[in-house]
C-alpha cells in the first residue's frame, strides 16, 4: 500500500523560506512504474484544497501561475522524495499542504498533510 508523509511544516514570518518534503513508501517496481507523477496540494479555511504543483514522470514540473517564482517543486530520480521549495511567504500561503501521488485510473493518493503557518 501507497503512503505518503509530509514533513517540515511549520511557523514563519512573512517574506520568510520554508521546505517541504514528502517520502512516499509501499512503491513496487510496478507502481513506480505505473507512477504519473507527484504533487503539492493546499488546503487554506473556506477554500477547497488545489494543487499547487507537481512534476511528472519525465521530471516536468507545473506551478500553480500565481506561486511561479516563489514555489518550486522537485524529486529525487526514484520517486522516494519530494519536495516543495516556499520562498518569500505570505500570510495567504498558511493553510494545510497535502503530498499527492497519482496513477492512472485513480483518485490521488493524499499524506495526511503538514500545517504551514505564516505571520505577518
Amino acid at each position: 500500500q501507497v503512503q505518503l508523509v509530509e514533513s517540515g511544516g511549520g511557523l514563519r514570518q512573512a517574506g520568510e523560506s520554508l521546505t517541504l518534503s514528502c517520502t512516499i513508501s509501499g512503491l513496487t517496481d510496478g507502481l513506480r512504474n505505473d507512477l504519473r507523477g507527484m504533487g503539492w496540494s493546499r488546503g487554506t479555511p473556506g477554500r477547497m484544497r488545489e494543487s499547487i504543483a507537481f512534476v511528472n514522470r519525465f521530471g516536468t514540473s507545473t506551478i500553480k501561475n500565481s506561486l511561479k517564482g516563489r514555489f518550486s517543486i522537485s524529486r529525487d530520480v526514484g520517486w522516494n522524495m519530494v519536495t516543495l521549495q516556499m520562498d518569500n511567504l505570505t500570510a495567504e500561503d498558511t493553510g494545510l499542504y497535502y503530498c499527492y501521488a497519482l496513477f492512472p485510473r485513480s483518485q490521488p493518493t493524499y499524506g495526511p498533510g503538514t500545517q504551514v503557518t505564516v505571520s505577518g
